[in-house]
């Protein structure tokens, strides 16, 4: 979809993710190094632990299907830049964008930082470590009577990565329009907030975010079980209620009863109501520890598999808490033929299933191996001849047009980023099955109604509000008339339901013969489990993240929240605007099948190398990380506070040593440090404890040693960077005058999006999209109305 496009990676494990996604995309990604390569090609792990730039296995995760360039001269970057359509950089090699772009107007840059290019923070040290403890996301990770956690596998940079695609995409394609390159400006901290599912925004409703707790959701007296224990590990399962998850509930039930288990009021409780008297009725709170305990004893009786398997058939929300050896032995993935072979060896496959097939890429390059070649192809910016050469004053994706049958939130998430930069988004939903993001907290008011939650006021800002009932004879015309409007068409119904409805691929393209259109699943539209109902929990869980976060000597915790979605957004984002990119180019349309697990596993494709190549499954370590010690989260003043310094370099190890009065012990190199991590993790906890957090941050990064408090809702929502940024935003709302949403993690410097409303009311925009969408006459839109179709 990319072929006409060259991308430069400057990035190192800050960002290398952004090349492989774009080279799956079809786009010539060419991997710049220094010449000593990227300090990814040092990373852990290695192939059969055998330590070289050539056998890294998280360089090659991440650098298939890039060219490797090695420049020692600036000229040689000069000489590539007036040939390139992007450039992605995060620090690893110097660079002055500017004067690249004075010399290729048309050349989109993206800079992946910590902090953002500017502002109070932009300049602070910063590791995955510390950046997860600025974003809020790990006050909510961990056990609560041990410091908070990360995941194992470093991910905040991964984030950073997909926003730099979604960020450099959508300045390619204005770049195509106006012929002007920009610069587009990605944050890791605003990217990983995302993670957290707009639990800092609850000091905006006068309330707390949930507390962290192991394995589970705890919002005041009301504590919600999460991972339960079985017979040959953990499983991810929401017991939960309410008219999107009563009957799965009940379905459990029944399934207990079927095993006499219970008796038969449990399954013929109101488990769509039940959580409506959770904090007014102790003796509801009594039922729900009952539930739990019924729970917790099924599970012990049953494998992983067994209970997934169930869940597949009955329609239940068991997920698998699996390992990389699970993963790849998964037979949904193996149906689907996901995963890539490289020298016989499986390597995470492409990240959606296109008509327009993404790319399968082989091994990565070995160091320098494409300079020559490289630097003697000649070549120019791929820029369209249609393109101007005058800036223009409109949003980057003004005219496109987007008829969005997502929910929840990896779907509308990514409709959001499009919206916010000017495409316009259609939001269709029913008020007869109402979007469960309108019943999650955090809420406005206390009664939390359907147009009170943040959640969504959030992910479907910028859209139009337009309700329907799909299965009313009169809605097909009006239907069809959007389909004809549509450039893309999005939807995360369960596969095969929209085409059931009679709104298929092939259904639209008849109509619509350039449409492009997505489905959003979390196991894909085909293979032996895509009829599995799971949610992001349980995405999380079953893509190989559960297992791999908290302690070594504990069930393990899992990220916070909904995690496969997260990633999911940025996905979806990046292959619809490659699909556009091919639409604008060919006139063709095409069907996407998009997979938020054959997403998310990239993730963890070092950990999935290390047990494919080398056949050892790993674990969950805490805060421990395989390249620098001291690296973990320490007690300062106050109830469940911390800090967390991390020390990458000698030179940051050197000035803490300094601080903490041990300048016999500053000499000590990273193998010693490894060797003795609890005797020095004793002694900064002895240093940290009693002392102000904030003051600690500064002392420690001015000495220029990364560190950053774990900072809970209450602090991210007046973090001084984040207001630069602007991050929290007021956003016009109906009913409430206005209300609270988040901003992009990335900011295009000429052509910046905007956030124009909150989530929409139910049918806020009905007359809008009748009469001036889709042309109606007044008196035809009024005559449909008057039919109730509009439910």
């Amino acid at each position: 979809m990319l072929s006409p496009y060259r991308v430069l990676d400057l990035t190192d494990d800050r960002g290398h993710h952004a090349g492989l996604v774009l080279a799956q995309l079809g786009a010539d990604v060419i991997a710049v190094e220094p010449p000593g390569g990227h300090r990814s090609r040092r990373q852990a792990p290695f192939v059969d632990d055998r330590i070289g730039p050539e056998s890294s296995l998280t360089h090659s995760a991440y650098s298939r299907g890039k060219r490797s360039v090695v420049i020692d001269d600036p000229g040689q970057l000069e000489q590539l830049a007036r040939g390139a359509d992007i450039l992605i950089e995060s620090g690893a090699i110097a660079v002055d964008l500017q004067a690249l772009r004075d010399d290729n107007p048309a050349l989109v840059t993206v800079s992946i930082t910590p902090f953002g290019c500017d502002g109070p923070k932009a300049h602070w040290a910063a590791t995955d470590l510390t950046i997860n403890a600025s974003s809020g996301t790990m006050s909510l990770t961990g056990d609560a009577d041990r410091p908070p956690v990360r995941i194992t596998f470093p991910e905040t940079w991964h984030f950073a990565a997909l926003d730099a695609c979604c960020a450099a995409l959508i300045a390619l394609w204005e770049r195509n329009r106006s012929g002007l390159g920009q610069h587009t400006d990605v944050s890791a901290q605003a990217s990983y907030i995302s993670t957290n599912m707009f639990q800092m925004m609850y000091p905006f409703c006068g309330q707390s975010s949930s507390e962290r707790i192991a394995g589970g959701l705890k919002f005041g007296p009301l504590t919600l079980q999460v991972v339960y224990p079985c017979r040959d590990g953990a499983v991810s399962f929401l017991l939960l209620f309410g008219p999107m998850f009563g009957p799965y509930t009940a379905r459990f039930f029944e399934w207990l009863h079927e095993e006499g288990r219970c008796g038969r009021e449990w399954v013929d409780k109101d488990w769509v109501g039940f959580g409506l008297a959770l904090t007014d009725d102790p003796e509801v709170i009594k039922q729900l520890d009952e539930a739990t305990r019924m729970v917790v004893e099924f599970c012990d009786t049953k494998t992983k598999a067994e209970l997934f398997e169930e869940s597949v058939t009955r329609g239940l929300l068991f997920a698998p808490c699996t390992t990389t050896r699970d993963v790849l032995q998964l037979e949904h993935f193996i149906a689907r033929e996901y995963w890539d072979d490289v020298d016989g060896f499986r390597y995470p496959g492409p990240f959606a299933k296109a008509t327009v097939p993404l790319k399968r890429l082989g091994r990565a390059p070995k160091l320098g191996e494409h300079t020559a070649e490289v630097l003697d192809e000649a070549r120019t910016p791929s820029v369209p001849a249609s393109a101007g050469r005058a800036g223009s004053g409109d949003l980057p994706l003004s005219g496109v047009h987007v008829l969005d049958f997502c929910w929840a939130l990896a779907g509308p998430g990514a409709t959001r980023i499009l919206a916010d930069h000017g495409a316009t988004v259609v939001r269709v939903e029913s008020q007869t099955k109402v979007d469960v993001m309108r019943g999650m907290a955090p809420f406005l008011h206390a009664d939390g109604g359907p147009e009170d939650a943040l959640h969504w006021h959030s992910a479907n800002a910028s859209k139009l509000g337009f309700t329907i009932d799909l299965t009313a004879p009169g809605s097909r015309p009006v239907m069809l008339d959007l389909v004809r409007w549509a450039d893309v068409v999005t939807d995360s119904f369960a596969p095969g339901k929209l085409a059931a409805l009679g709104y298929g691929y092939d259904d639209l393209r008849e109509v619509n013969p350039g449409i492009i259109a997505l489905s959003s699943s979390m196991m894909g539209q085909t293979g032996p489990q895509r009829h599995y109902a799971g949610m992001g929990t349980m995405g999380g869980a079953i893509a190989g993240f559960y297992e791999l976060t908290g302690w070594p000597d504990r069930t393990p915790c899992g990220p916070w929240g909904a995690y496969s979605d997260y990633p999911s957004i940025r996905y979806t984002v990046a292959v619809l605007m490659a699909a556009l990119e091919w639409h604008r180019r060919t006139g063709e349309g095409q069907y996407i099948d998009f997979s938020h697990i054959e997403g998310a596993v990239h993730l963890l494709a070092p950990g999935l190398l290390d047990d494919e190549v080398n056949g050892r499954t790993p674990v969950r370590r805490g805060n421990e990380d395989p390249h620098m010690a001291p690296h973990g989260v320490y007690p300062v003043r106050g109830l469940d506070r911390w800090i967390a310094i991390a020390c990458e370099a000698d030179e940051d190890w050197h000035a803490l040593a300094r601080l903490l009065g041990a300048a016999e012990l500053a000499g000590l190199d990273t193998a010693q440090r490894f060797d003795r991590r609890a005797e020095l993790d004793e002694l900064i906890s002895a240093w940290t404890e009693g002392r102000d957090g904030a003051e600690l941050e500064t002392e420690l990064q001015a000495a220029g040693v990364p560190a950053h408090r774990v900072q809970k809702a209450e602090e991210v929502i007046v973090d001084e960077q984040l207001a630069h940024w602007g991050y929290f935003n007021e956003a016009a709302h109906p009913i409430h005058g206005t209300t609270y949403v988040e901003a992009p993690a990335f900011r295009l410097h000429r052509t910046p999006g905007r956030i124009a409303w909150a989530g929409p009311t139910f049918g806020q925009h009905l007359w809008e999209v009748l009469t001036e969408i889709l042309a109606y006459d007044e008196d035809k839109a009024a005559d449909l109305i008057a039919t109730g179709i509009f439910e």
